[in-house]
């Protein structure tokens, strides 16, 4: 075999070898997702229709449930997860402890789907008497945005209520025990305690909080994959569109997932929101006040720039918007 022989067969071979390990590399990505007993990611879930489309790029895709939005994004902080959704408050207190993250996109206010209740026999008429009372809630969580803004506008200070952190499990049980005074919570968890428990709604967010529903990215895979997140987000946004005129079959496939009644389901169905749209201007500044919210109450330890984490989606997803 001649010198220029021997040079075009091992650069041939050298080649084939990149192509292959770029395949095999492809082939080998997953997409992790963090999702929870809510919105279209359960839908997008329980329709494979995800799976079928990354299939095409080699990209498998796992799904992980988590009982609220803190947990969650502690898994996408710690590197568990690459994606998931959650209210308005969980992604400020992520970004406060230093998470990599990033805001891909927001579903439409829903401010009825979070309340503060109360057990059907409590005394309680007004927000103003939750003065030294024990209130449990998600550390976190999007009602704890709720619970300051409603304690601020019937003129309490958070420091007026003691706080009882709970996961949403722990805190019904609390809350059927009688060990709290009140419990901040969202669908479904509240359509279930509205319905089994008889429990009393004392403020919802209407007026108070707009509860857009996030869906957030770690800034390492949202950077690497930008086609993948754009897949995800377009699914997330047919989902929506479609749940939004399909109540009933919506909820005729939740509620075996979700362990519920079909009513409690369609309660949750009803009042949550659908339409996953790219970060607006607008947004940004609203989650910018829930930030400076909670570093002036000194629950979070500094100031945070919202729109410092904000994806920067591929041009085809964002013209499509």
């Amino acid at each position: 075999m001649g010198a220029n022989t021997l040079r075009r067969s091992l650069v041939a071979l050298f080649a084939a070898t990149l192509s292959f390990g770029a395949i095999s590399y492809a082939q080998a990505e997953t997409l992790r997702i963090g999702y929870q007993k809510y919105g279209p990611l359960v839908l997008l879930k329980s329709s494979g229709e995800l799976e079928k489309r990354l299939a095409a790029q080699g990209v498998d895709v796992q799904w992980t449930e988590f009982p609220a939005g803190p947990q969650l994004l502690e898994g996408l902080n710690v590197g568990s997860i690459d994606f998931g959704t959650t209210g308005e408050t969980p992604p400020v207190f992520a970004q406060a402890a230093g998470a990599d993250l990033l805001y891909v996109a927001f579903e439409p206010s829903a401010p009825l789907s979070e309340a503060i209740l109360l057990p059907k026999d409590s005394p309680i008429q007004s927000v103003a008497e939750l003065k030294d009372k024990k209130i449990a809630l998600n550390k976190g969580s999007n009602v704890h945005y709720l619970l300051v803004r409603a304690l601020e506008d019937a003129g309490l200070k958070y420091s007026d209520i003691t706080p009882v952190y709970l996961p949403p499990a722990d805190a019904r049980a609390a809350f059927e025990r009688g060990s709290v005074d009140a419990w901040v919570i969202w669908d479904p968890f509240l359509a279930a305690a509205e319905q089994q428990l008889q429990a009393r709604i004392l403020r919802n967010g209407r007026g108070l909080v707009n509860n857009h529903q996030f869906y957030l990215a770690a800034r390492p895979f949202a950077e690497k994959h930008p086609q993948v997140v754009a897949a995800l987000v377009e699914e997330i946004r047919k989902t929506g569109e479609w749940t939004r005129t399909h109540h009933d079959a919506t909820t005729a496939q939740v509620a075996p997932l979700l362990g519920l009644s079909a009513d409690i389901t369609r309660a949750a169905v009803e009042r949550q929101s659908y339409g996953a749209q790219l970060i607006t201007p607008q947004v940004v500044a609203a989650q910018q006040q829930i930030a400076d919210t909670f570093s002036d109450l000194k629950l979070i330890p500094k100031r945070l720039n919202i729109a410092e984490v904000v994806w920067q989606a591929p041009s085809k997803l964002a013209q499509a918007q």
